[in-house]
């Protein structure tokens, strides 16, 4: 015996919609129904538009303001719509989920391409030239503030505990042996500056200054080092960056970058945004015009203070040698040119037979070594 099989036929579709032809902001209402034979929605709009479209070539657009709407369109058509309440066409729509196709890709890579551009132009360039000229009129309370701000962050962000910050070392004895070598350098500057020198506890070997004549030496910089000259010019080097007011450029230079990535990938404001921007001036790398006129400054203090200019490249080089470019550092003083150029500068802004005066006796050597006990 045969069983004939019979056809579901579709039920017949006719509904009310609203048209929008894409060239006029104005809705119109259309009477739909589907053309079985040419398997097409076809309706005329009441602006006596005809619509015929093939239901092949129909798919669905998400309905920004809920579920409750069918937004149609054409796939080879992105400006035509066709809102509907009724989903009941939705099953006769093969490919109703279908992606649109990009059919003009260069104008999207082109404006990728000066998308990016723009957004290096603005860190790279904008922001640098804004930064190097806001620095100029910042009042010297308000960069005290923000260096201040910022050395109990870098404090709060050394701590691996999580519980207490990075304490200030001040042990009297060590205490008074740096001051001796600040006095010293002091009078060997051109302008006396008012310095806030600080040593943390901490075992990294670093040195770097802050907005607001701010100073800071670890601990683990003044253990590594093997003579009090060597500290000294580290410490020259960093107060020539603070008369040239390189910290306060680099932080308003880091702010602003942060403030650009924050606009595009997120929310950098608040505590996230000062965490970085203290690891920023941790392991600040000024340009190479800035690390040349330190050292430059740096030479002369030191000459002029009568300490070898040359304990700049000494301890360079010890540093180097002990864990490589990679150490914080060296990583904090390495920018173009070359450490290797700048160590020669050193020794080279030693004259022959140059007289050093010694700069501590060897008890107060010893007891700035220890001044965080």
């Amino acid at each position: 015996m045969t069983i004939l099989r019979v056809g579901r036929t579709p039920r017949p579709f006719s509904a009310s919609g609203t048209y929008f032809d894409g060239a006029q902001a104005v809705p119109s209402t259309i009477e739909l129904t589907v053309d079985e034979e040419t398997k097409a929605l076809v309706g005329l709009a009441e602006t006596g538009t005809e619509v015929h479209w093939p239901l092949g070539n129909i798919r669905e657009v998400p309905d920004q303001a809920g579920a409750d709407q069918m937004v149609l369109q054409l796939t080879d058509d992105p400006v035509q719509r066709i809102v509907l309440t009724d989903h009941s066409l939705g099953p006769r729509l093969p490919h109703r989920r279908k992606r649109p196709k990009v059919t003009k890709r260069a104008p999207l890579f082109g404006w990728a391409v000066a998308a990016l551009t723009s957004v290096a132009l603005i860190i790279f360039v904008l922001v640098p030239v804004m930064a190097n000229q806001l620095a100029r009129f910042i009042p010297p309370e308000g960069e005290r503030a923000l260096g201040q701000v910022t050395l109990q962050q870098i404090q709060n962000a050394l701590d691996r505990t999580g519980l207490n910050p990075v304490p200030v070392c001040e042990n009297s004895e060590g205490l008074a042996a740096l001051v001796k070598m600040e006095a010293r350098l002091q009078s060997a500057l051109p302008e006396p500056q008012d310095l806030t020198v600080s040593v943390l506890d901490h075992e990294m070997i670093n040195a770097f200054a802050l907005p607001g004549n701010y100073i800071v030496l670890f601990r683990g910089l003044i253990e590594k080092a093997q003579t009090p000259e060597e500290v000294a010019s580290v410490f020259a080097h960093e107060i020539g960056h603070v008369v040239s007011r390189d910290p306060t450029r680099h932080a308003l230079r880091s702010a602003g970058s942060l403030g650009v990535l924050g606009l595009l990938f997120g929310d950098f404001a608040g505590g996230a945004a000062v965490l970085l921007l203290a690891e920023r001036l941790i392991e600040a790398q000024y340009s190479q015009e800035a690390e040349s006129d330190a050292d430059l400054f740096a030479h002369a203090v030191l000459q002029k203070a009568e300490i070898a200019p040359s304990a700049l490249a000494t301890i360079f080089e010890r540093f180097r040698a002990l864990g490589g470019d990679t150490t914080p550092f060296v990583a904090h003083f390495l920018s173009h040119p070359s450490l290797g150029d700048r160590i020669q500068a050193a020794r080279d802004a030693t004259p022959d037979g140059f007289d050093a005066v010694p700069l501590l006796t060897a008890q107060e050597w010893r007891a700035l070594q220890n001044i965080c006990d």
